[in-house]
């Protein structure tokens, strides 16, 4: 019995041994196949400090690190879950150029088929300046000037930006500052427009000696300056006089806009719709209240924009004084108001006009006479012109209009014509009295030669007319002749026109 007994047992144990051989063989069996390598994907280029993602397509599950093997670092890592899947790393290029070679490592062994260079060289820029749209005479604005990587770089570009307005001319130089945000660098300065005008601006940045950051240049900025600081400002005279008219001025930026302006006294309208013109709008009002006031302008462009603005003036009560015009012809003197004077046909001058308020004098008429500004123009030879001066006052006076009244008379009739000053001349010497084509009088009428018969002047002197349009003279003899020329007169419109010329033979 106990021999059989030893005996069983080692079959039992060989037995066993070949149970877990079969096992073992079993779970040989039912191991997974060795996963196929990835494949890598992603730029070949970018700029320094740069964002940039990577793909392994048929990532393995489990953690997968990203190698560059150029420069032996790790630079991401990512883990994938069961099954074959795409896998992103996310990371940020070097602060400096270089060349990277990334591959994808899974416990240290290559489970990306390939390998992708990657070159890191320097990064570009965009350049904007930030300023408001419209200023204020007078007053500083602040302008700022940022330098932003680009591609998301987070590369804070070093060195300078030079702002230049349209002609070229360097209006400042600033070094920049890290920031605001990552990848930008910024500079700024305080700026204060002198005149109401359109001011543009253009930014270029510098770089650095040794910037990893290209050059650029931005777009130009243009800046509206005017008084009130808006796109509309409101112009009333300093001083205003209850009762005495004034003109309230309207100035849009740019001045290319188009559409109305309405004018209000504490928020009440005071006018109809005024077309704006050249940027202006103009409106006459008289004040009928004394004391502080706010006066308003309010425009909407063609377009459907809006915009307003108000100034706050002090109104003084009733003017103590009439305002007086002094109204001068050159070459004459003052005409007296209510006075009479006497033009020809042909009178065409400027007055010079000044009033004791400091205000400018409009010239109206009514009668054949021609007015612009202070010029009259005198076309007819008959008639009567009333003449108007009218002042809208203003600084404590009020508004006056004289009239003058202004008799029409014919005009002197003129010819410039060629014959030569009266003298002495050899006999046989021909003088040209009128060249060819040479234009009649002022008034269009032709001019009559004739030698007059005293003193025997046509023995003296014969008028020739040459087939050339002119008229001569010739010296026959001897003695003096009297040569005259003349023109009719044009009734109601110009005089008798008559020149004589005296010539001796000798």
């Amino acid at each position: 019995m106990h021999l059989r007994n030893r005996w069983r047992a080692p079959r039992a144990i060989v037995a066993a041994a070949s149970g877990l051989a079969i096992a073992a063989a079993t779970l040989t069996v039912a191991a997974p196949a060795t996963q196929a390598a990835g494949s890598l994907t992603g730029p070949s280029s970018a700029g320094v400090s740069q964002s940039v993602t990577v793909t392994l397509a048929g990532a393995p599950e489990g953690l997968v690190t990203l190698m560059d093997i150029a420069n032996n670092q790790q630079v991401s890592s990512a883990t994938a879950g069961f099954g074959s899947q795409d896998l992103s790393f996310y990371f940020t290029t070097p602060s400096a150029p270089t060349t990277m070679v990334l591959s994808a490592y899974q416990d240290g062994a290559q489970v990306s088929s390939n390998n992708l260079t990657l070159t890191v060289g320097s990064i570009g820029t965009t350049t904007t300046i930030s300023a408001p749209n419209t200023a204020k005479v007078g007053t500083a604005t602040k302008i700022t000037v940022t330098v932003t990587s680009a591609n998301g770089s987070q590369y804070n570009p070093p060195g300078q930006v030079v702002v230049k307005d349209t002609t070229g001319a360097t209006i400042t130089t600033m070094g920049l500052t890290n920031g605001p945000g990552a990848g930008q660098s910024y500079a700024y300065w305080r700026w204060t427009p002198t005149t109401a005008q359109t001011y543009t601006f253009i930014a270029t940045y510098v770089p650095a000696a040794g910037s990893q950051a290209a050059a650029s240049t931005s777009v130009q900025d243009a800046i509206v300056a005017s008084a009130s600081g808006g796109t509309i400002s409101l112009t009333a005279p300093p001083t205003m006089t209850q009762g005495v008219p004034v003109t309230l001025t309207a100035t849009l930026a740019p001045a290319s806009t188009q559409g109305t302006v309405g004018f209000t006294l504490n928020g009440a309208p005071i006018s109809a719709a005024i077309p704006i013109v050249n940027g202006v709008a103009t409106f006459q009002w008289t004040p009928n209240v004394a004391g502080q006031v706010t006066l308003g302008a309010s425009y909407t462009t063609n377009a459907g924009g809006s915009g307003s603005t108000t100034d706050v003036v002090t109104i003084s009560g009733a003017p103590a004084q009439t305002d007086q015009i002094t109204l001068v012809q050159p070459g004459w003197g003052p005409w007296a108001p209510n006075g009479t004077y006497t033009l020809g046909n042909g009178s065409n001058f400027t007055f010079q006009a000044s009033t004791l308020s400091g205000a400018a004098v409009t010239l109206s008429e009514t009668g054949p006479c021609q007015v612009a500004g202070l010029t009259i123009n005198v076309p007819t030879g008959s008639g009567v012109c009333n003449l108007q001066a009218s002042s809208p006052g203003g600084n404590g006076y009020a508004s006056v209009t004289y009239g003058y009244t202004v008799n029409l008379i014919p005009g002197v009739q003129t010819a410039d014509v060629s014959a030569p000053p009266s003298g002495r001349f050899k006999v046989g010497r021909v003088l040209v009295l009128e060249s060819p084509g040479q234009a009649d009088t002022n008034a269009g009428q032709n001019i009559r030669w004739k030698i007059l018969k005293r003193d025997q002047g046509r023995k003296h002197c014969k008028l020739l007319y040459p087939d050339n349009g002119s008229v001569t003279v010739r010296i026959k003899s001897k003695g003096e002749c009297t040569v005259v020329g003349t023109a009719p007169a044009v009734a109601g419109q110009w005089q008798k026109f008559r020149t004589v010329r005296k010539y001796r033979g000798r």
